[in-house]
């Protein structure tokens, strides 16, 4: 879905509280409840035209940036391919897995080309960078760990601010998330790595429901019978 789906104007986006605003701890949103429940990742190989603007793009990104991060370190920050950008970036990037990746075939290899064109097709794709910090007191302080999943919520938030704002989005890795010298065309620093890819466009197939985990498999609840040293 995208702003061509209805002739009503979008209502501006809610301004972000100033610093040393109160701000309610809690509040009540079954739209909210019923976006998350129902939010599915679209493929990026089915994301087209139109993507966000100019300002949907910066509310997206701002609600990104709104993620858990103990001691306010900001460990990550976005990289943006838009625009002509895209196919600069897709070319780089079939460069690099001629020089760096072994496909098995040519099949593997086409397979690996036509993933790539995501990358030309999707209007907006937002590189997530985890950007671990360890340069102050406070830093060394943090675990890296908690760090890492604080760029994670970065690319869950863009997920669900993309399709709250309209748009269908997937958060995507690919080899080209690992590789060194793609981390140095998008000029990442050493230490830096790729939380993710997030793909965002208005999607040409209505995505199907997948398997889900029962909660049954994947929720304990504690008691102090359990556990004894």
């Amino acid at each position: 879905m995208g702003k061509h789906d209805s002739d009503t104007a979008q209502p501006p986006a809610p301004t972000p509280p100033s610093l040393g605003d109160s701000v309610p701890p809690a509040r009540r949103s079954r739209e909210t409840v019923d976006l998350l429940t129902t939010r599915r990742s679209t493929l990026a190989k089915l994301l087209d035209e139109p993507g966000p603007d100019e300002s949907e793009l910066k509310s997206i990104l701002t609600v990104g940036a709104r993620v858990p991060d103990h001691r306010r370190l900001t460990p990550w920050r976005f990289v943006v391919i838009r625009g002509d950008a895209r196919r600069g970036l897709r070319a780089r990037l079939e460069a690099i897995y001629e020089q760096t990746q072994r496909p098995e075939s040519h099949e593997e290899r086409e397979k690996a080309f036509e993933k790539l064109g995501s990358i030309e097709r999707a209007p907006v794709t937002i590189c997530v960078v985890s950007s671990v910090r360890s340069d102050s007191p406070k830093a060394r302080k943090t675990p890296e760990w908690e760090q890492y999943l604080s760029a994670g919520a970065v690319c869950q938030n863009l997920l669900i601010a993309a399709s709250a704002t309209g748009y269908a989005a997937q958060w995507v890795t690919e080899w080209y998330a690992y590789e060194p010298l793609v981390r140095r065309t998008l000029g990442l620093a050493e230490h830096e790595r790729v939380a993710g890819f997030v793909f965002m466009g208005t999607a040409t197939q209505q995505p199907l429901e997948r398997t889900r985990s029962e909660l049954v498999d994947v929720v304990q609840f504690w008691t102090d019978a359990a556990g004894k040293l």
